[in-house]
Formats: C-alpha cells, sequence, structure tokens
C-alpha cells in the first residue's frame, strides 16, 4: 500500500456540502408525506384506563389514530431484548405503543396521523387519556431500596446482576497492608445531536416493497427489525440513513417504536408518512446512560501498588432494556484501565426505574469505568502522601507485557485482551505536555489573583472495533470513477474521506476520483453499525481488503494486455504501469472496460472489451472462479477487539467568591494505532473532550420525585458553549494493532472518557474537599465547602497543616 493519503490531514470532503446548506437530513425528505405525531405519558408510572378519541375525529385533516389496540401479530409483541446475555435474568422491553401501562414519561400511548404535523398535534391534544397512578422509583438508591416495584414481576428492580472475577478478592483484600473504600456516583446525562430521531416510509403496493429513510446508526438492523416486526420479506424492505446530524449513541437503538409505527401507518394507509422528533420528544421518550452508583474497596501496599480491588456498581438502566446490559459490562471490564490489577471483582447490579430507558451515550460506560479507576488511584495517592503521577506508574502494565489478558470477558463475548501499547509512555507524554511538575508554582499564581487552582489526571483503556463484521464493497467504472461502499453509517465522523484516503492509498489513484457510498442497503445490504469507535477498524479494514481485491484483478488483467508478470506492476495516479518504465502502462479506467466482456458496445471505451475486438479463444472470456467488472467485496471478522489507550489531564481555577469552575488547560496524549487522518482524529477528541467537560460540569437529567424530568429544554439543559470548553494540547504516540491489516484502533470515543474523573481529581486537588459525586456545579461546590462534614483530603491537611479548611 502507498502511504501517499494514509495518515496524512486530507480536509473533510463532506463538509463543503453540508456547511452550505446542501445536506440531505430526514426532514428535507417527503415535503408532501402524512405527518406523524404521538400523545405520550405524563406520568412516570400509571395504568391506563381508557383512551377517549371522540374529541380528535372532528379535526379536518386527520387521516388516522393508532392504539394499542389496533397492533396486530408481531407489531403487538413486545421490542426485541436486542442483546440477550445469560446474567440478563429478568429483561423487559416496552410495546410499540403502551399496552395498558406506562412505566416513565414520555412513552408514547397514541400515534396520530394528519396531512401535516401541525394538524396530528392538534388532534394529539384532543385525545383524552385516563390514567391511574402507581409509585414511583426514581434513582439508583430508591432501586435498591426496592419499596416499590417498576415492574410488579421484579419485586427487587433488579434486571441483571453481572458479576466477573478475577482471583479470590476476600483474601487478598485481607492479606493487603492497606485498604481503603469509599462510595461515589454519577450522574444521568443524555446524547443531544442537533438532529432528533426521524423516520419516513414509502410503500409501493404494486411490488409490495417498502423503502424507509431513518436517522439511524443501523440502517441495516433497522431493516431487519422492520421486517421481522411487520412480517415482510427482507428483499422487499430498503433502509437508508441519509445525511445524519450527530447520533453519539441514542440512534443505534433499533427499533425504535417510531421506526416501526411509521412504516405501519404507510403500508395500511397508502401513502407517505414521516415522522421528526421534536426537542421535548428527545428529552423525554429518547435513551439517558451514566447513572451508577460505585462501592469501591481496594488493597494497596506501601508503595501505592494494587493487591485488590473489589466494585460493587449499581447501573440504572431505565424503566426497559432493550439493548440488554452492554454499558455494565463495559463498565465492568474497562474500569481495570491500563493497570495490573492481580485480584479483581465487578459485581454490577443494573436496577429498573421509572425513567426513560438507559442505552449508549459517547463513552458507554466507560467514562463511569474510568471515574472508579482514577479516583481510586487518587485515593491511593492521597492516603500514602504519593504524588497522583507515580502511583499511577507503579502500576502500568509495560510494553513487554503485550498482549496482555485481563482475564475477563468483553462486550463482544470475546476475551479483554490488550493488543498492543505503552501505557508509560502515554504517562511520560503527558507530564511533559501539561508540565505537570510546575503545578505549585501555578497554584501559587492563582492564589495571588484570588483563585484555587487544582489539576487532575487520568487514563484509560478502550476496547474499540468490536465485531461481528463489517464489508465494503469497491468497484472501478469505465470513467475512472471508484465506487466505495459499506453498510455501516456516518453520524459526522468524516467516513467520505478516511474510507476514500484507505482506497486512493490502496489503489492507486486520486482520491477526488473515490465515492463513498454509507448506511444504505440497496449498496450494501449487510453490516452491524456505527457504535463502539468501530468504524475505521472495521469497515476501513473491510473496504482495504476489498480494494486489495481490485488491485489484484487489475494487476492481473493488466498484466496479459502487457503481457509482463503482474508482480512487475504498480499503479499510480490511476495508471497501472510497469514498475521503472513509466510509458510502458495502462489506464486503470481501460482495464475496468477489459474486465467485463462484452457483445454490444454503447461507447467508444466499450469497443475494447467487445468479441471481435481483442480475444484468447484458448480461454473463455470470464475465466472460472472469476466475475465480469472490476469490483471485489470483502468482508473484515475480527477475532477480538482493539485496545485504543490515551491520558488526559485537566488544570481549573476556582473562583472563591461564586465557585466557579473554569478548566483552563487541558491535555491530551492519544493512542489508536495507525492513524488515517490525523486531522479527523484530532477533531473527534476535541469533540470527545467537549462532552467530557459537559458531563463533569453540566450536562445533567434532573428527575424530581415523581419521575418528572425538570429540565427538559436547552433553556434548563446546560451545555457548554465554546467559551466553556478549553483550548486542547493534544499529542499522538501510536502502538498499532497486530489484530488488523491496516494496524488501526478505534478514536471516536477516547475524547470523552476520562474528563469526569480528570476534572475531578482536579477539583478535588483545588478545593481539599472530597469529590463523590460528579457533575458538579458551583452551587454544589459552595455548599460542600460550607458543610463541616465534607471529608477532607489528607493533602489539603498536609498542605494547610490542620485538620479544617484554612
Amino acid at each position: 500500500m502507498t502511504t501517499k493519503l494514509f495518515g496524512e490531514p486530507v480536509r473533510r470532503r463532506e463538509d463543503a456540502r453540508l456547511i452550505v446548506g446542501k445536506g440531505r437530513y430526514l426532514d428535507d425528505i417527503g415535503h408532501s408525506a402524512l405527518a406523524a405525531a404521538f400523545v405520550r405519558s405524563p406520568h412516570a408510572h400509571a395504568r391506563i384506563t381508557d383512551i377517549d378519541v371522540e374529541g380528535a375525529l372532528d379535526v379536518e385533516g386527520l387521516v388516522a389514530i393508532y392504539t394499542y389496540e389496533d397492533l396486530h401479530g408481531a407489531m403487538a409483541e413486545p421490542l426485541p431484548v436486542l442483546i440477550p446475555h445469560p446474567q440478563l435474568t429478568a429483561a423487559r422491553t416496552g410495546h410499540p405503543l403502551a399496552n395498558g401501562e406506562v412505566n416513565h414519561v414520555g412513552e408514547a400511548v397514541v400515534m396520530v396521523v394528519a396531512t401535516d404535523r401541525y394538524i396530528a398535534e392538534d388532534a394529539a391534544e384532543r385525545i383524552v387519556v385516563s390514567y391511574e397512578e402507581l409509585p414511583v422509583v426514581v434513582g439508583v438508591d430508591a432501586a435498591r431500596e426496592a419499596a416499590h416495584a417498576v415492574h410488579d414481576e421484579i419485586p427487587d428492580n433488579v434486571g441483571a446482576r453481572h458479576h466477573q472475577e478475577t482471583g479470590d478478592v476476600e483474601p487478598a483484600l485481607a492479606a493487603s497492608p492497606h485498604t481503603l473504600s469509599f462510595t461515589q456516583y454519577i450522574e444521568r446525562s443524555a446524547s443531544m445531536p442537533m438532529e432528533g430521531k426521524g423516520v419516513h416510509a414509502r410503500w409501493d403496493a404494486d411490488d409490495r416493497s417498502l423503502r424507509v429513510y431513518s436517522s439511524t446508526q443501523a440502517s441495516t438492523s433497522v431493516r431487519a427489525a422492520i421486517a421481522a416486526k411487520l412480517e415482510l420479506s427482507l428483499e422487499k424492505v430498503e433502509v437508508v440513513a441519509p445525511d445524519v446530524g450527530g447520533g453519539f449513541g441514542v440512534k443505534i437503538v433499533h427499533p425504535w417504536p417510531e421506526e416501526l409505527l411509521v412504516p405501519m401507518a404507510a403500508i395500511a394507509l397508502g401513502q407517505e408518512v414521516k415522522w421528526s422528533e421534536d426537542r421535548r420528544e428527545h428529552f423525554i421518550s429518547s435513551a439517558h446512560e451514566r447513572q451508577q452508583r460505585q462501592d469501591v474497596t481496594v488493597g494497596y501496599d506501601d508503595d501505592g501498588r494494587i493487591t485488590a480491588l473489589d466494585v460493587h456498581v449499581w447501573h440504572d438502566h431505565g424503566a426497559y432494556t432493550p439493548y440488554g446490559i452492554i454499558v455494565p459490562i463495559i463498565t465492568a471490564t474497562q474500569l481495570v484501565g491500563p493497570y495490573v490489577i492481580p485480584v479483581y471483582r465487578v459485581i454490577v447490579e443494573s436496577v429498573y426505574t421509572n425513567t426513560v430507558i438507559v442505552t449508549p451515550y459517547r463513552g458507554a460506560g466507560r467514562p463511569q469505568a474510568c471515574y472508579a479507576m482514577e479516583r481510586t488511584m487518587d485515593r491511593i495517592a492521597d492516603a500514602l502522601d504519593l504524588d497522583r503521577a507515580v502511583v499511577r506508574e507503579r502500576n502500568l502494565i509495560q510494553p513487554s507485557q503485550f498482549p496482555y489478558d485481563q482475564h475477563l470477558t468483553f462486550q463482544d463475548g470475546r476475551p479483554v485482551i490488550y493488543d498492543s501499547g505503552d501505557y508509560p509512555g502515554l504517562l511520560d507524554k503527558l507530564r511533559a505536555l501539561v508540565d505537570w511538575s510546575s503545578v505549585e508554582d501555578l497554584r501559587a499564581q492563582a492564589a495571588a489573583r484570588g483563585k484555587l487552582l487544582g489539576i487532575g489526571m487520568a487514563l484509560y483503556v478502550e476496547g474499540t472495533g468490536p465485531g461481528p463484521y463489517e464489508g465494503g464493497h469497491v468497484q472501478v467504472l469505465g470513467s475512472g470513477k471508484v465506487l466505495v461502499a459499506t453498510g455501516l453509517t456516518s453520524q459526522g465522523q468524516g467516513h467520505e474521506t478516511s474510507f476514500a484516503q484507505i482506497v486512493a492509498s490502496e489503489l492507486g489513484v486520486p482520491i477526488e476520483d473515490v465515492e463513498v457510498t454509507t448506511g444504505d442497503t440497496r449498496r450494501f445490504p449487510y453490516a452491524v453499525g456505527t457504535f463502539a469507535s468501530r468504524a475505521a477498524v472495521m469497515s476501513g479494514n473491510a473496504i482495504a481488503l476489498a480494494a486489495r481485491g481490485v488491485r489484484e484483478k487489475a494487476l492481473r488483467i493488466a498484466a496479459d494486455v502487457l503481457e509482463v508478470d503482474p508482480g512487475d506492476l504498480e499503479i499510480d495516479e490511476g495508471l497501472v504501469q510497469v514498475k521503472g518504465v513509466p510509458g510502458t502502462s495502462i489506464p486503470l479506467r481501460t482495464v475496468a472496460v477489459l474486465s467485463n466482456p462484452l457483445r454490444y458496445a454503447f461507447d467508444e471505451a466499450a469497443k475494447q472489451a467487445t468479441q471481435f475486438t481483442t480475444h484468447d479463444d484458448t480461454r473463455p472470456p470470464v475465466a472460472e472462479g472469476d466475475a465480469p467488472g472490476l469490483e471485489h467485496r470483502d468482508y473484515y471478522s475480527p477475532i477480538r477487539s482493539t485496545f485504543a489507550s490515551g491520558a488526559h489531564a485537566a488544570v481549573v481555577e476556582i473562583d472563591t467568591q461564586t465557585w466557579e469552575i473554569d478548566v483552563v488547560k487541558y491535555a491530551v496524549v492519544h493512542d489508536c494505532g495507525n492513524v488515517v487522518n490525523p486531522m479527523i482524529v484530532e477533531g473527534q477528541v476535541h469533540g470527545g473532550v467537549a462532552q467530557g467537560v459537559a458531563g463533569a460540569l453540566y450536562e445533567r437529567m434532573a428527575y424530581d420525585k415523581d419521575g418528572q424530568l425538570q429540565n427538559a429544554s436547552f433553556m434548563d439543559f446546560l451545555m457548554p458553549y465554546a467559551s466553556e470548553v478549553p483550548d486542547i494540547d493534544i499529542d499522538h504516540q501510536q502502538t498499532p494493532s497486530p489484530l488488523n491489516p491496516l494496524g488501526i484502533k478505534g478514536a471516536g470515543e477516547a475524547g470523552v472518557i476520562p474528563g469526569t474523573a480528570a476534572i475531578a481529581s482536579a477539583i478535588e486537588d483545588a478545593v481539599g474537599r472530597r469529590i463523590a459525586a460528579m457533575p458538579i456545579s458551583p452551587t454544589e461546590l459552595y455548599d460542600l465547602m460550607r458543610n463541616d462534614d465534607t471529608e477532607l483530603t489528607e493533602a489539603h491537611r498536609r498542605r494547610s497543616g490542620t485538620g479544617a479548611m484554612a
């Protein structure tokens, strides 16, 4: 493979189209379609006693009303548990429309279809649903107490008990020179893509085929779900993901009720139907993540080396479990991070609450895992009066230990075996990048300005590129254009650029000649989806293999024409030429024409492939085992995940008058193996860090005791502006993965993972009080500082020389 484009900071090719308004998003499709709207539950837990639609029937423009009673066959059954697991012993999912009971505010009860959205909303407002309210369970502590049950048949509210263990924890803790225990919390947050979910469906009654556009991260899986639930032949269903305005995990869930109900209505009514999610709907009926209670006990020696780690996590998965226990599994297995943990036990109890479902949000259990492990490292350092970086350094896996088996089972059912890395190298680079040793000088300078300053760091390992597979198709046309297709979808990651770079490098063609299509089941019907930092690892390698297949065929055909050995040929700038003899060549586009023996010529180029122009009558026109056309389809299926890694540091300043927390410096060292496009990777890191800052200081889904979301709008749900996101210093380290042909690891979620842990550490370093719940607001920090019961850090005691705040 040439390196002309692989590894180069090529500008994103899709941006020019998107930033001038030429994107084609879900709501740009089907302007004449009927519109759907939903009546959603105002209660967190209630029985439905009556649905009166009479008041809506005289609304002009009303087309149809659907309740659960109108669902039949597979549509009347519960939605699927997408990822079953033997430890998910009490799985529950909802129905497309509520069946007699609602379990969170926002659950869909009635679908209304009308000639436009305004009329559909007007009709929906006239439908009267009567409820009998039931006791509400909100938050992990209420679920643990189990004074009330979300589902009557699950009295303890526990959907799953996930347990993994390496060694015997109790004896190891008993034998440890030191132990400490603590409890901490991380609160709910949620994906907030610029574009919400949306579905458009068109039914062709003549050939009984269905085309669906969905703002999804998994078009092929949505296709399969629609075919199953609507009892259609798979080959008669097409699903296309148009331009998607962000996903961050919420759109990997499928099928959303609307992805089934809108096509159902389109078939029943024989007309196009569309639904676009509004912002309040996204808050109360999509998916959230993050909330956990973490009980940690750690054993360690005099040097700060961990001897045993015991973690009990209580994970809030909301009202239903459509995505299984993937988030708890990721927390459990990524918690050990880049460290040698001789004995480890983790138990995650995943509990039901009367709140929106919990499914992956960028990071998907890893920020919580990093928060647990890195705050443990801080506690050990504080107890032993050691530098926090030194404690981490003493526990790191060494480069000579790879591949390193953590003896755990990851979310893909495969072992957690770290493929490559240099964790001491990451830490050294981070200390230099953030100037770790100068913190006391910085602290003194801040104090002179009346500010408190603190610094924190966090390291992580991220499992990326889980299987089972992805595929790629590469085709060279007679025009010289190269068409590339893969089944997974794009939501702003720059796939059109990075995949084109791979193909251009593999085939030796100009990147301008490469056209990339993603997320269209018409072009590529088999795929898994975009999640878990897997696109470059999975589709990138599949596309590279497909391009290599095309290259091999092109060299073979060209060798026949040029009467040379294929091994003597190379492809450069779209020309197949003899190495060292540039004049002896044939254009790749001509090879494409010759690859398809023709009977009929439609243009001048096609004449070269017809039967009376050139042929060898000793061989069939298409050789045995070959196929017409210069194209190849291939798949990449890994033995297990790759493991990227990184280290972040944050410096915060805190105003002691307002207790405003300002992240004044942020440093990132990142290792995702070989880098396809460093500019795109840095963009991913920047976006992830912004969400990490958001998760540490701003984003929080605030439910009251009745299960009502108190901040379901952008007026009340805080997200950082550009002014709140610090400048980011980035350094890269590359330890190629030995598990795939391109040697790459994923990068999409890396930036967000350590943010909460690093910022919590920095705040604690600044104020000298234990930070045991995140995110933290200025008001909460003010209350913490006023509370005499708040635990002081040992470092603060030593700095102040007293047992109380100086």
